[in-house]
């Protein structure tokens, strides 16, 4: 087993026993990945101030998120075709996320299904919703996610329209993958990873295979989802949505000023500040850079969270000294996955918490909820 000491030693594990196609679409962004790039890049500069002769004792990383007591500021993002990393990979990361603490977020594009995870799980869990036109399927899909105590609804907003992937077109990506010469001959060098899909049953997307009309296999999955995501999404769409879930809403995919004062005013109880992991629109600005002015704009009113980029407890503890009240993590979890499996997801966790927690001490705080941009050297981060 090898030593793993820091994200990037579960990435190169990752790269090594996922099948090409599925870690490339973990692990890549749209046409150029200048946004994907820069998501990470952006977080270097931000420098932080150490201070010396304080007590460091009785540290705490404890926080809460929309009235959720966390062990870190930190949940685990929606994901699609987290079960293609490792097999039941939804089911493990719940599991590990509900042990340590910190939610987890389930994707509509989720290989395991909404009841997979209640099964699974005693803690609520979070649910990520898609608008589709489908409006029929939107209700049941709701309701589904009522009906297995899901704590929040997590509405995304900026996969209207899909940005390109060049990675995913040349990989022919698809769950489960074409049996084409290509594929085989990757899937021969990744053992493990072909031996734990063998174990299960769930090679499609649960929460619409057989939940809609006329899609049962593949095939018809796939010309149903061509059409489906829905480019006339609007602010009346995110009230209905918002009626119709009746319960916590989280609006993510913002990433400019005047949208952020349209999701405070739609009554959500928390916005995130993201750009999909670099994988719309390139060239957009990287999360780190655009969440000072957002949490500038509505802080007061809605709390605002960010995703993108955070690859350690240190970028943990930046976002939070910029005023996040949570973070997102996706790839840095779907590499522990596809490393380790469960355990992965568990020691990827403990590396961040750990990091956070004497990152924050070495800046001169016990308490992640007195931290500001006090700790963070001035002229060095966006404002």
């Amino acid at each position: 087993m090898p030593v793993i000491t820091h994200i990037e030693d579960l990435r190169v594990l990752a790269e090594k026993r996922v099948p090409r196609m599925f870690y490339d679409y973990a692990d890549s962004g749209s046409w150029t990945e200048s946004t994907y790039r820069a998501n990470e890049l952006d977080f270097q500069p931000i420098k932080l101030r150490q201070r010396v002769a304080r007590n460091m004792e009785n540290r705490t990383t404890r926080a809460r998120m929309i009235g959720v007591d966390v062990a870190m500021p930190v949940a685990l993002a929606p994901t699609g075709l987290t079960g293609m990393q490792h097999a039941d990979g939804e089911i493990l990361a719940a599991r590990a996320a509900e042990r340590f603490g910190v939610p987890f977020t389930l994707s509509t594009m989720s290989i395991c299904s909404i009841e997979d995870i209640a099964t699974h799980t005693t803690a609520p869990f979070w649910f990520q919703l898609y608008v589709m036109r489908d409006r029929d399927f939107i209700e049941r899909l709701i309701d589904r996610a009522k009906a297995a105590r899901c704590g929040a609804l997590m509405l995304t907003l900026d996969l209207q329209i899909l940005g390109q992937r060049h990675k995913d077109i040349k990989n022919g990506l698809s769950a489960p993958p074409k049996p084409t010469l290509a594929n085989m001959l990757n899937l021969m060098t990744k053992p493990r990873w072909c031996l734990g899909m063998l174990g299960t049953r769930r090679h499609g997307f649960g929460n619409i295979v057989g939940h809609v009309k006329g899609v049962a296999d593949l095939s018809s999955l796939s010309a149903w989802t061509a059409t489906q995501f829905d480019p006339a999404l609007s602010w009346a769409d995110v009230a209905w949505i918002k009626k119709r879930w009746g319960g916590k809403l989280i609006l993510k995919g913002i990433l400019d000023a005047e949208d952020a004062k349209l999701a405070a005013d739609s009554g959500a109880d928390a916005l995130v500040v993201s750009n999909h992991g670099g994988r719309q629109l390139d060239g957009a600005p990287s999360s780190i850079h655009a969440l000072p002015a957002i949490v500038d704009a509505v802080g007061q009113r809605i709390e605002v969270w960010m995703d993108g980029g955070i690859r350690s407890g240190q970028d943990v503890l930046k976002a939070v000294a910029l005023g996040a009240k949570g973070t997102l993590i996706g790839r840095p979890f779907l590499y522990g996955l596809g490393a380790l499996g469960e355990a992965g997801v568990t020691k990827c966790l403990e590396l961040i918490r750990n990091e956070l927690d004497l990152t924050m001490a070495f800046c001169g705080h016990t308490d992640i909820n007195t931290v500001d941009r006090g700790i963070l050297l001035p002229g060095t981060y966006p404002r």
